[in-house]
């Protein structure tokens, strides 16, 4: 009986663990599900039959090593940091490995092996990375099939709040690792622009935002990822002028977040260590200039000159100017706003979240440029049963489910970014009801 071992039953594996207990109810697979808290993975697992609920130490490589002997199939929620080293048992141990997260160096130098012994090994397979990477390619192939040439592709992508759950100024609460949007966008972003390399760095990234917009839902910030550079020959766009992936968050977002990154709030960094009982107010001050007679307010005001009032009122709703206790007094400035954030945009049990996709296309046909928007809107049902677990868990149950019933053969370390693998996941996700919205327009 084919084994499935997920390690990590966090916010993100609902569906994931859901699509994947269902399919052992015919009894031909096993599923297994490792936790830290294995009770965690047991209220996932409901009791299901053909499923279970294990503990896991996973800096015990015994601990790990006979859990992954059981299995057939092994996916990897946990950090990316471990990744690698959950990789690297199985493929010491003859066991194919299923990601939602970025393929890393450390990955790629087992490239030869995983294919010396026939394994798969699938990075990339959630939501972005993956469903974009998915939808996009169908489209470029798709193109490429009629002779056309792909002239500009711009992509975005962003979790949100649904519009019925945006109940505070930023219209943002967290619905992924809360570590990873404070750090969001340092380093420099790379895009091609109309043919020209164009680099942006951390202290200017959330200036140079540009105005996306979904119908029904209004505007979107849309400000560039990291690297868009490398998608030019994983999507085989060596001929496009323009191409540039980024993320989405709601239109003012970013001049907010705009303020932390001039200040050094979120600089990972440097060490703060506040005295005790220190509170928001106090931590701004701590990235101000000292004078005698400006209050915190006007100190900002002076270090920020385009202070507008739609941003004041996002800073005032986090109660920055207020002398409340700060949760923690150590760590990195980044740390510390992290954890005010946190005791502000935890979702609530009945929120419910939003993940936007936007491919903005300029395609050379015979006829001139065609402009094609292909869109993706999905909404979550509560704070358990989120979009964004939706989107990154179903594509990863969906290509394992393909894989063992033998209609996904490739083998070596792969992303979704050739047909025989996204064609039928695709497929799959419209019938789970995620599915793109393609319009041309003029």
């Amino acid at each position: 009986m084919p084994t499935i071992l997920i390690f990590g039953a966090g916010k993100s594996a609902s569906y994931l663990i859901d699509y994947l207990a269902d399919s052992c109810a015919q009894g031909d697979r096993k599923l297994l599900v490792a936790d830290l808290d294995p009770s965690q993975a047991a209220a996932k697992l409901q009791g299901r039959t053909h499923t279970q609920a294990m503990a896991v130490n996973l800096a015990e490589q015994d601990s790990r090593r006979q859990l992954i002997e059981q299995a057939d199939v092994v996916i990897s929620m946990l950090p990316a940091g471990l990744h690698p080293t959950v990789a690297g048992d199985c493929l010491e141990l003859g066991k194919h490995f299923f990601t939602a997260s970025y393929e890393s160096e450390a990955l790629r130098a087992m490239r030869s092996e995983i294919e010396a012994k026939g394994l798969l090994f699938l990075n990339e397979c959630g939501l972005d990375p993956g469903i974009d990477h998915m939808s996009a390619l169908k489209i470029i192939h798709e193109a490429k099939a009629k002779g056309e040439v792909i002239r500009s592709f711009k992509s975005y992508c962003g979790g949100l709040l649904a519009p019925q759950s945006e109940d505070n100024p930023w219209k943002y609460k967290f619905t992924w690792n809360p570590r990873n949007v404070v750090l969001a966008g340092q380093g420099t972003s790379k895009f091609i622009d109309h043919g020209e390399v164009k680099l942006v760095p951390y202290q200017q990234l959330f200036k140079r935002v540009e105005t996306i917009h979904f119908p029904g839902l209004g505007d979107f910030d849309g400000y560039p990822n990291r690297d868009s550079l490398n998608y030019q020959t994983i999507y085989g766009l060596q001929q496009v002028d323009t191409l540039l992936r980024g993320t989405l968050r709601r239109a003012g977002f970013c001049k907010a977040w705009d303020v932390f990154v001039q200040l050094g709030m979120t600089d990972d960094t440097a060490v703060l260590q506040l005295p005790l009982g220190s509170t928001y107010r106090q931590f701004l001050n701590t990235f101000l200039p000292w004078s005698e007679q400006l209050t915190v307010e006007e100190k900002l005001a002076a270090v920020i000159p385009d202070l507008d009032f739609p941003t004041f009122e996002k800073l005032q709703w986090l109660r920055l100017f207020e002398s409340v206790p700060l949760p923690i007094t150590e760590g990195s400035p980044a740390q510390l706003l992290q954890a005010i954030l946190e005791a502000h945009w935890s979702l609530q049990p009945a929120d419910r979240d939003l993940i936007v996709m936007q491919h903005q296309f300029e395609i050379q046909t015979q006829t001139g440029i065609k402009k094609v928007i292909s869109s993706l809107v999905e909404v979550g049902q509560d704070a358990v049963y989120t979009a964004m677990a939706k989107t990154v868990g179903l594509p990863l149950a969906i290509a394992v489910d393909l894989f063992l019933k033998d209609k996904i053969s490739i083998r070596g370390l792969h992303l979704p970014v050739v047909p025989e693998l996204y064609l039928p996941i695709l497929e799959a996700l419209v019938q789970e009801g995620i599915r793109f919205e393609e319009r041309v327009v003029d």
